[in-house]
């Protein structure tokens, strides 16, 4: 069981302290991503210095029999420590938070110093890579190095468990929510591996064996750890992948909004601000467009306050009742109506034709509260605008045929 789960599970935090390390390299100072990803580190190194042939190996370099039991289980100590601070920073002002992780790393110390120190005192002759456990359950030392290990490791499984779930509450966004409910269940599945390891100790003692029970404790520990892992790494891959969908949109957004500025630009050049890269420039160097967004949107914007001394009022009656035959309501409507306004105005501005009496844009009384619900409008008026040539005669001109697709 053990040589079955432990290569899965060093995958698992192996490739969380791979993804980890790309934000350790660029933000060092975020004392949470670093407690993070030493964690997964540290349980990667655990997982992988406890598969068998690996196992022997070690041991056969550095010349001590089952040393790989105290470095392994150091590393785990570790794990325990730094998720601990990991969920210090997260909770806690930086000060406190601070002060705890150094208390919880501090305890952890204490705890593989003392291992260490039982360890020595056990002579392990026999080389066991899987059934170490329950060989030398009769040993004292070892006896005493199990209450340490699996007491220190109880008791912190147990703090995880409780204050994820007390947290998880709380919690404002639902992938820290989720993921401190993972944290609990992790955390409460150890503790199958390590009450059975203790149990073995007690059995020794007053006669009774959980020796059929290892398969069942290596499981509790590694698919426990594993869930803790993962609950813990959600909320980051939640950020990562909202951050790529939020830039993949704002790629379409921009995109999608350039036949319309193209159009603005060409009428009047001065409602740019200031001459940006191009699109394809921002994929290939992998940098955000969402500051050229905003200009984008801004510069429609003064476009149509540019176009306002050649809004005719005629052409607002005709687009509104084309408009309403088609069947066109609320934001749809007023979007299509702003379209055919914005197509008229170019060319009356080319023609150097302002109106006597403007009108309004059908889209000036709208209500748009956030910077998304207007983005939303400007890509709906953009599905309804379809651009002409300036040389057309504006008593010709009639509301654009565009159906507009749907935005």
């Amino acid at each position: 069981m053990k040589d079955l789960l432990h290569p899965l599970c060093l995958i698992i935090a192996g490739v969380g302290f791979l993804v980890l390390l790309r934000d350790l390299i660029r933000d060092h100072r975020d004392r949470a991503l670093v407690a993070l990803a030493w964690s997964f580190l540290a349980s990667a190194l655990s997982y992988a210095v406890s598969i068998t042939w690996v196992w022997v190996r070690v041991d056969a370099a550095i010349g001590v029999t089952n040393i790989v039991v105290p470095i392994a289980q150091s590393f785990v100590i570790l794990v325990i420590a730094l998720q601990g601070g990991v969920l210090a920073y997260w909770s806690k002002p930086p000060a406190e938070a601070r002060r705890r992780a150094n208390q919880l790393m501090i305890a952890g110390i204490t705890v593989i110093i003392g291992m260490a120190v039982l360890f020595a005192l056990l002579t392990p002759a026999s080389q066991r890579p899987v059934d170490f456990a329950m060989y030398y359950a009769h040993d004292p030392y070892y006896q005493a190095y199990v209450v340490l290990y699996f007491g220190a490791y109880t008791a912190a499984e147990a703090y995880l468990a409780w204050c994820c779930w007390k947290y998880a509450r709380t919690a404002a966004t639902r992938s820290i929510a989720v993921g401190l409910r993972l944290v609990t269940i992790g955390a409460v599945i150890t503790l199958g591996y390590s009450g059975q390891r203790l149990a073995a100790v007690v059995g020794a003692e007053v006669g009774f064996s959980v020796d059929h029970l290892n398969s069942f404790a290596w499981a509790c520990g590694d698919i426990g750890a594993t869930l803790t892992q993962i609950g813990y790494f959600l909320p980051i891959i939640a950020t990562r992948v909202g951050a790529f969908f939020t830039a993949a949109y704002e790629h379409y957004v921009y995109a999608r909004l350039n036949r319309l500025w193209a159009a603005l630009v060409r009428m009047d050049p001065s409602i740019v601000l200031q001459q940006l890269p191009s699109q394809r420039d921002y994929l290939r160097n992998k940098q955000s467009i969402h500051y050229p967004l905003i200009r984008r949107r801004t510069e429609i914007r003064d476009g149509q306050v540019t176009l306002r001394p050649y809004l005719s009022p005629a052409v607002l009656a005709e687009a509104e009742a084309r408009r309403t035959r088609e069947g066109l309501k609320g934001l749809k409507f007023a979007a299509a109506v702003t379209a055919d306004q914005l197509r008229h105005a170019i060319v009356l501005h080319d023609q150097g034709k302002p109106v006597a009496e403007p009108a309004e844009y059908a889209d000036a009384q709208l209500t748009l509260p956030t910077v998304r619900a207007e983005q939303q409008h400007l890509l709906r008026v953009v599905s309804f605008f379809s651009p002409v040539r300036s040389d057309t005669p504006s008593d010709l001109l009639t509301p654009s045929t565009t159906d507009g697709a749907r935005a």
